[in-house]
Formats: C-alpha cells, structure tokens, sequence
C-alpha cells in the first residue's frame, strides 16, 4: 500500500485524539490547486478518480461525493479545463472540478469527489449489458467498497449525484437494495432522473423520513420540444421533465410541497426537498447549461447547507477564478486491501469461531474478515508470473501478472489458516481488490514459476468441516516446517478456476489442480459439485485483473476478449465466463 494511502486510510479511521491532518503524499497532485488524485481500477470496467483537497483533519467531517459520470464525457472531461478550442468542447460544460473547489470555500471544506467511470462511457449502457438485477448489485457493491477504503470514519458524510446518463449509477444504487443506507446524506438529479418511477419514491421517501438532515434535490428543464438535426431528443414519453412530473406527482403525496420561484426555474420545496423545474421558454437545448453555466452542481450540493443564504443558480458562473489549464490523472491502480487490525482473529481462532457456523453464514464472516484485510502480510507481497507464445497472429507475445505466493488465508503470520471458500466469496474478494480467478492454463503457469513442489496430501473424512480445514492447514505447516512464510509454493490445493465448463449446468464450481511435484495435476478440470460445495482442498489463488502485455499494462477481460492474445492465458479458447455470478 503506498505510504500516502495508507495514511488516509489510518487517519480517517479516527484513531487519534485531536486535529491532526492527513498526509496524502501518496497521492499524484493535482494541479495548482495543490489537490491530490488517486485513480482506482474499482471494478471491471469501471474506474473512480478521488480527488481530495490538499489537507484534511482526520476528526471532522469529510463530505464524500459520488460523481457519477454523464453519457460520453470522460474523467478528465468531467473534472473540465479552461480555456479549450472547439475540439475539445467537452472540457467546457460540467466543470465538476472547478465546482468543487468552489464548494471548499462555500461550507464544505473538506469535499473529496468520487468520479465512476464506466467503460463503455454510459451507466445505461454499462447496466444493460447485464442482467440489472446483477449489475444493480455490482454498483451497491462498488459504493460499499469506496466507503471501506475510507475506513468509514464516523464523520463521513456521502452524496450521490451525478449528470445525464449518470443517473442510471443512482438508480442502479437505489434498486440494488431493500432500503437506502443511513450513512446516505444527500441524492442530487442533475437532469438525471429519466428513469423514475414510483417503487423508486418509496424508497426515496422512506430514507428522507429516517432522518431531518437528509436532501434530496433535483434539477432539469422543460425537454419535450427539444429537437437535434430536425428530430425530437427524447420520446413522447421520455425526457427528465416527464421525470420530473412523475417525482412531483408522488411527492406531493407524502410531502407538503409548497412551490414558488428561484429565478427562472419553478422550485417545489420543503425542508428535505428541493425540485426545481426550468420552463425554458425559448427551447434551448439546456442539458449541460444547467450543470456548467447555470452553476447546479455547486446548487445542488450546498442547498438546505447552514450559511447557504444567496442561491447561485443560474448564470455567471460562480467558480470561474477556481478554472485550471489541464487535467492530469496518474494511471489506474487496484484498491488497496486493508492493514490487518491488531485486535483481528487469528487463523486458529477463526476457525473455532465459525465452526458450528451454518454454510452460508460461515462464508459471510470470512468475507467480512477479507474485507477487513485480515490476511497474512506476507499474502501482500505479490509475485509476477510471465508466460510468453505466439499468438493467433502469429507473433511471439508476452503477458506477465501478479499473484500472491500463497492461497488465501485468514489470519496473522504466526497464526493463519488457508481458507476454503466458495466461488462468489473468492469473487468478492477479487472484485473489491483488483483481482480475477484463474483459468486451469493460469494455474499451470503459476505452479511452474513457483520456487517450492510439495506432495499434495489428500484427506477422505469430514471433508467439508472447517476443522479439517484446519487439520489440513497444518499439514501443509509441517512440510514447510523451518521456512519462513512468504515462500511460492504450489502443489498444496485445488484452484477455483473460471472454465467454459460452467456452461455445461447451472450453480456450479469448477476446481483444477492439486499438481505432484513432477507437474501431473490431480485434479482435470471438474464442475461437477454443487456451487455451495467447499472441501478443505479448495484454494483461492487470486490473479491480479490488471497484466502488462508486451509491456502495455491491459485488463484480463480485455486480454480475454482478445483473438491475438487469449490463447496464452486459456486453453479453452474464448471463454464465455469470465466471473462467479449467483
């Protein structure tokens, strides 16, 4: 973990008596704002850009907004420079970074936003690519794991927001769940909210009532007569006035709204609520205008704020001295795993605490101790496999990647166990750290580059009992007896893999592996078990998502989808499954 990050993570947790700033020296700066910018690969597909402000107090309140970003505006895009050419007209019509700036001199000082960037430069389209059911779960995940890397200090306070397509990151968070979570303070629409509809209000008006302190603001304009090159933008029933229209309807419903104006917008409002509707009377195309120009995204966050007296919606716009000349954005890097608290369990101790545990729950708290970073420090410490072959066309290629020496285990260096798990704990795992699991030809590769061979030692009674994990765990320890922990060892489990196998049925897991010394694996590919099955021979060995190829650093999936390239890393061909999804 780099030493800047590491320190925010300590700091924010409050472990401190009194003022004390936090050191964010390990993040790139960020212009001469003195900002500091830590870019996360946070998801496949996905990447968020934190910026924070040069200091923060580790004992006050941080505002954490999450910036969901708008359809076909990158990061850098979103953050805006000034002044650009005609080419570069993107950088001029959001200016969230600028916003932002303004906003630590307005009432919220310590402001860090979160930029979500998908892949496909659209949140609609990122979550149609999947069942929603899934990739709502995808994001009320990927949310979770921005506030753990945080250490959810208990002066954090976190906004959803976001502009345009952006929305559908906001929906995607409000359908992933039965309710809305209390550390939620604020949802601001910034012409966002297509897509509402009334089991949407629900959930919105039952977080409104757990507490007077939340808001939920919204903004957009009269869009129905827009046309672009001689065509209507948004359908007879579409557009974020319809939208708008339809939160009305049933808010005043639950709400007493009372409505008046804020310059030219309609606003309806109570204490919590704040919609505000322009007429545009002249039918302009005022989607952006409304964020950038008119100033509402700064609106949006300080409205219903202590000291937020002189509204600034609407034109000029009122964070133009904070405008900077360029947006640099150091590269992505995989999220840290937590430092191990020193009050965690220890691998024996956790073994006797979940041992009556049922299945389910016992694959819950070991995912909560993963989480948590309860692993071994010498798990940290990655080593880089490279394996080298022609590809499809015909030219010598490279790929190098990074795994831990060891399966995972719960537990310190003096005391940890190498836990089995089922395959959507282990994908947890990867997903929250930047890691995939492995193909039977990555397992291959992994034990010929290891430095130690040991016999495999099976077991035929209680398989499945979290004392023989245990048991087993402790025979490993007696062949690796005299050697420090940390060495790269193969030859002690079967890997979880991903494998077109999985096709075949339903609710499985696949397993491979489990080699003697001489190479030979016990194990061929198997997906024969049940998906809940685990045995004390089950090992996660996870790879990191992110490999160097011919020196470029490129995403597995990439790679994957890759006819050039696939070969080297799956002896399957393409690979229509690349992940465990309930």
């Amino acid at each position: 973990m780099p030493r800047g990050a590491a320190l925010l993570v300590l700091l924010l947790a409050g472990c401190v008596s009194g003022p004390l700033p936090i050191d964010l020296s390990g993040f790139a700066p960020g212009g001469g704002s003195g900002e500091r910018i830590r870019v996360l690969d946070l998801y496949p597909g996905v990447t968020v850009t934190i910026v924070a402000p040069a200091r923060l107090d580790a004992h006050q309140r941080i505002d954490l907004i999450l910036y969901a970003l708008p359809n076909g505006s990158t990061t850098a895009q979103t953050i805006g420079m000034s002044p650009v050419d005609s080419a570069n007209w993107r950088f001029d019509i959001q200016h969230i970074g600028a916003q932002t700036r303004a906003l630590r001199t307005m009432g919220m000082p310590r402001a860090v936003v979160a930029y979500l960037e998908a892949d496909t430069r659209s949140w609609p389209g990122w979550r149609a690519a999947e069942p929603y059911e899934r990739t709502n779960a995808y994001i009320v995940r990927m949310v979770d794991q921005l506030r753990t890397a945080l250490e959810s200090p208990p002066h954090l306070s976190v906004t959803l927001t976001g502009h345009s397509g952006g929305g559908s990151f906001a929906w995607g968070f409000i359908d992933g769940q039965d309710s809305l979570p209390p550390w939620l303070e604020r949802v601001a629409f910034l012409d966002s909210n297509y897509s509402f509809e009334p089991r949407h209000g629900e959930k919105l008006v039952r977080w409104l009532r757990g507490d007077p302190a939340r808001k939920l603001v919204v903004l957009a304009y009269d869009d129905r007569e827009i046309t672009l090159d001689g065509k209507k933008v948004v359908s007879e029933t579409g557009g974020t006035w319809r939208a708008s229209q339809r939160m009305l309807a049933y808010l005043r419903t639950t709400h007493a709204l009372t409505e008046d104006r804020l310059g030219p917008f309609s606003r309806y409002r109570d204490a919590q609520i704040e919609i505000l509707l322009h007429p545009n009377p002249e039918n302009r195309i005022l989607h952006t205008a409304l964020v950038g120009d008119m100033n509402g995204y700064l609106h949006a966050l300080l409205v219903g704020r202590a000291g937020y007296r002189e509204p600034v919606l609407g034109p000029p716009r009122a964070y133009a001295r904070w405008l900077e000349s360029d947006v640099i954005l150091p590269p992505a890097t995989p999220p840290d795993t937590p430092r191990r608290a020193p009050d965690a369990l220890t691998g024996s101790a956790f073994i006797a605490a979940v041992a009556a545990l049922p299945r389910e729950q016992r694959e819950a708290a070991i995912l909560r101790e993963l989480r948590a970073g309860n692993i071994p420090d010498f798990l940290r410490v990655l080593r880089t496999v490279t394996v080298s072959g022609q590809g499809a066309d015909s030219v010598t290629h490279t790929i190098s990647f990074q795994v831990p020496p060891e399966y995972l285990a719960i537990g310190s260096d003096a005391d940890f166990v190498r836990m089995p798990m089922n395959p959507y704990t282990a994908q947890a795992f990867c997903d929250a750290f930047g890691f995939v699991l492995p193909t039977a030809k990555l397992v291959d590769a992994i034990w010929a580059a290891a430095e130690l061979h040991l016999d495999p030692r099976p077991l035929a009674v209680e398989r499945e009992s979290p004392e023989t994990f245990l048991f087993h765990h402790r025979l490993i320890e007696q062949q690796l007896a005299g050697r420090p922990p940390g060495g790269f060892v193969a030859g002690i489990k079967k890997d979880v893999v991903i494998t077109n196998r999985l096709r075949e049925r339903a609710g499985r897991v696949a397993i491979y592996g489990w080699h003697y010394p001489n190479g030979q694996p016990i194990q061929p590919v198997y997906a024969g078990h049940a998906d809940w099955y685990v045995d004390y021979s089950h090992g996660i060995r996870p790879v990191r998502r992110s490999m160097k190829v011919d020196g470029v650093m490129r995403p597995f999936e990439k790679i994957m989808a890759d006819p050039r390239l696939r070969d080297l890393l799956s002896g399957e061909g393409e690979l229509s499954i690349l992940r465990y999804d309930r």
